[in-house]
């Protein structure tokens, strides 16, 4: 928790400001209360989704100051300070962000009730894997060896915490690798505006009883 956040306490409750798609949102909540409740129930940002409520399927996955989290194992007092993105705050207005609309263009998706987290975690996948992080299924994981390619292999073993019951991981995988050649081509395109990285990103603030 951001130490100069400012919070309420009242017994078991506390009154907390998330940032969510660059939106404040004040609110009180239980302290027990996971963030994926907070944003369905309390917020009514329903594209993040309530599958295992164990952290397995990743169907709640969202980004957490740019780096996916699944929401389910999130408290929300812990969240607060935090720019929280979320698949509402993925397009720029009509313009899907590029992961979004390969998912669209390449049938990413079947039911369509996993593909919120899919793309959460794909964005963040691309993040990283342009960042140089390795995974388990990269070779060769010394500095010098630079950048691994994004090879189906590696894309399967990034997005391996995303379950898809439908079973359309084949298009899942080719849907990433294409959004991340785009992102590669225009580098401004794989941010969404509601992530600080993006020159337009913009505040506002709203409370909730």
């Amino acid at each position: 928790m951001d130490p100069s956040a400012t919070t309420t306490f009242t017994g078991t409750s506390s009154s907390v400001t998330l940032n969510i798609n660059g939106e404040k949102h004040t609110l009180p909540v239980d302290h027990r209360t996971t963030l994926l409740d907070a944003l369905r129930e309390r917020l009514d940002l329903t594209g993040t989704k309530k599958g295992c409520d164990q952290g397995q399927c990743g169907a709640c996955t969202v980004l957490l100051d740019g780096r996916r989290a699944v929401a389910c194992l999130q408290l929300a007092v812990a969240a607060e300070g935090r720019e929280i993105t979320t698949i509402e705050g993925m397009a720029d207005g009509d313009r899907l962000h590029p992961v979004q609309q390969a998912f669209l263009d390449l049938d990413g998706y079947q039911c369509g009730y996993c593909t919120p987290g899919q793309i959460c975690s794909a964005v963040a996948v691309i993040e990283e894997h342009a960042a140089g992080w390795p995974s388990a299924a990269t070779e060769d994981v010394r500095p010098e060896a630079g950048t691994p390619e994004l090879t189906a292999e590696e894309i399967r073993e990034r997005m391996s915490g995303n379950l898809c019951r439908c079973g359309a991981y084949v298009s899942i995988v080719d849907a990433v690798a294409r959004a991340a050649g785009t992102c590669a081509e225009h580098p401004e395109s794989g941010k969404s505006p509601a992530e600080p990285g993006n020159p337009e990103h913009t505040e506002k603030t709203e409370t909730v009883a």
